[in-house]
């Protein structure tokens, strides 16, 4: 017996909602245009809500940081999350934590680009002292201090520009000094948003996997923060769907 289409609708859509816990009109265009996509899709989402250990106010953090990471800024997903993980019982500050702590992306011009610049320095002649001066290992010692770790990608920026280093320093500090949320949730946080598909920072990945496994998180906290970072991909579809259903409407598309 064939189900009729607006029953398997209904059907998917009350499944999407039982598994997720919403709904918003993004999704509408797709369970429209693709009703075994859209359910393909909810069954792929919706295993850490099924399996995973972290608390649903976690899964939405997670969420909240892979929209709102600078190499993203899906700002549907960003309203959505945010609601989610008040409903969840998330804080103003919690919230305003993650998006301190995603805010620190764009320092990755720095462990990217400087160590490129003192290599071609190297190349013409110009090397960089690596000897630290008192100055430079205050910092340094701040740095590992605040943040609980130090890494060889930090050096080049260190020996260049100390004082840039040290306003980063204070920067990215503030969520570990005020903040509410536990070092490990601070970490999975940055894991989320280094191994997002826009980003895929893997000497930050490796990092902070590592900084939250020292923490306390277990191989299934972290597997289901990349897990929950994996579905972004769907974002062509909550995107370009409507765009092809305006244009259809539109009598777009040509001959």
């Amino acid at each position: 017996m064939t189900i009729d289409t607006t029953e398997r609708k209904k059907q998917l859509r009350d499944a999407f909602i039982e598994s997720r816990g919403y709904w918003n009109e993004f999704w509408d265009a797709l369970l429209d245009l693709d009703e075994d996509f859209f359910e393909a899709y909810t069954q792929f989402s919706s295993v850490p809500w099924r399996s995973g250990p972290l608390d649903p106010k976690i899964k939405e953090l997670v969420y909240i940081a892979v929209d709102a990471a600078a190499t993203h800024l899906y700002v549907p997903g960003i309203r959505q999350h945010v609601k989610q993980a008040l409903q969840h019982g998330a804080t103003a500050e919690e919230i305003m934590e993650v998006l301190e702590l995603t805010a620190t992306l764009g320092i990755h011009a720095c462990t990217v680009g400087v160590p490129i610049l003192v290599e071609e320095l190297e190349a013409v002649g110009k090397p960089v002292s690596r000897e630290l001066s008192a100055r430079q290992e205050e910092i340094k010692a701040e740095f590992a201090d605040k943040r609980g770790y130090w890494n060889p990608f930090w050096d080049e920026m260190l020996w260049l520009d100390p004082e840039f280093f040290a306003a980063y320093t204070r920067f990215s500090s503030v969520p570990w000094e005020t903040g509410t949320l536990e070092p490990k949730i601070k970490e999975l946080i940055y894991t989320a948003f280094d191994v997002s598909a826009t980003h895929l920072y893997t000497p930050g990945l490796r990092q902070h996997i590592r900084n939250a496994l020292d923490y306390g998180a277990t191989r299934e906290e972290v597997l289901e923060v990349i897990e929950l970072a994996s579905v972004i991909g769907i974002h062509s579809c909550t995107v370009g769907v409507p765009i092809l259903v305006e244009e259809l409407a539109g009598g777009g598309g040509g001959k």
